[in-house]
């Protein structure tokens, strides 16, 4: 398989990363939106559900899995991180050797931005202590044996803003040179671990200069956006703000650095976006930079959004037919 093919999926294994309100402690009237960001105490991954989306990904082409770990397994060095029902690790590597029997290459996915640490239990209040520091690389090395030492490693670090932070009880967003410090420590260590560090790209739409500057160029980048609209016509006729402008932009600014990418699209905001995405950054990214195209529906792997998540695979797969058939 290579870069140039790769489609993935975004999948849930864990789900503790973005509010850190229990989810026993939920209002009544909460919606499924909502209660899909409180922390639970368990797994609330549905192995059936998983098999499903899973097994239809592979059967639509699909040969990427992109697994938001979390909570969901059982760290060896960690075991405090666990919750019910987190799978063991020899569940896991079953399920790995599943998963590349059907086709479907697993990438670890750790989130260590602020906004979706959750899952970091205690250790979310030890942001930028020798502590947190011990439980990130002992995770990251977990994880990277688990998986078999993986290509490729995704490490999140998206939304470390105080407004994605507005609903956590307990909040801390690193700025300027911590957040650099941080980031390119963990950055560093996996590539030390032998594998190619992943990022959603978020950090350059309001930090652009700085960016550029100091971010390697050895990270694989996902930039993100969700909407329909993506031309200069489309996005005035919508009246877009200028934020949304920036989010599109992105991919053009990451291109003309010389960036590698991987574009991120979902079904989260409409049903369009991926064959948009497509047909926008075929245009924009270089084909030796383009390393393919991942859908991210963001829902949970629960059978009350199963309909959803199967939703997204079928819209990337049409959308990847229809450039075949060139009707992009």
């Amino acid at each position: 398989m290579t870069d140039m093919q790769t489609l993935g999926y975004l999948i849930h294994l864990g789900s503790n990363m973005w509010r850190d309100t229990p989810l026993k402690d939920a209002a009544s009237d909460a919606t499924d939106h909502v209660l899909m960001r409180c922390c639970a105490d368990y797994n609330r991954c549905d192995d059936a559900v998983w098999r499903r989306l899973t097994d239809h990904a592979a059967a639509k082409g699909f040969n990427m899995l992109v697994i938001d770990l979390g909570e969901g397994i059982q760290y060896p060095s960690r075991p405090e991180l666990a919750v019910k029902g987190s799978w063991t690790p020899d569940k896991l590597r079953k399920e790995l050797a599943r998963l590349r029997s059907i086709g479907l290459e697993p990438i670890p996915k750790l989130n260590f931005s602020t906004t979706h640490d959750t899952w970091l239990g205690e250790y979310h209040r030890m942001v930028s202590t020798p502590e947190y520091y011990r439980v990130c690389e002992d995770v990251l090395r977990d994880a990277y044996e688990l998986f078999d030492h993986p290509r490729l490693f995704h490490i999140g670090y998206d939304e470390e803003t105080a407004w994605h932070q507005q609903w956590h009880r307990y909040s801390v967003v690193r700025s300027g040179d911590l957040w650099w410090h941080d980031f390119l420590k963990i950055e560093s260590f996996v590539e030390k671990l032998g594998t190619r560090p992943w990022i959603w790209s978020d950090k350059i739409w309001h930090h652009e200069a700085e960016f550029l500057k100091r971010m390697p160029k050895t990270v694989l980048q996902s930039n993100w956006y969700y909407d329909a609209e993506f031309t200069e016509e489309e996005l005035e006729k919508a009246k877009a703000s200028e934020n949304r402008k920036t989010y599109v932009k992105a991919y053009r600014t990451l291109e003309k650095a010389g960036y590698d990418q991987l574009p991120a699209a979902s079904n989260w905001g409409c049903d369009i976006n991926f064959e948009k995405t497509v047909k926008y950054c075929r245009k924009w990214i270089a084909p030796e930079r383009l390393k393919g195209f991942m859908t991210a529906p963001w829902w949970l792997t629960e059978k009350k959004k199963e309909a959803k998540c199967l939703a997204a695979i079928d819209l990337a797969a049409a959308a990847m037919e229809k450039e075949r058939a060139g009707l992009l």
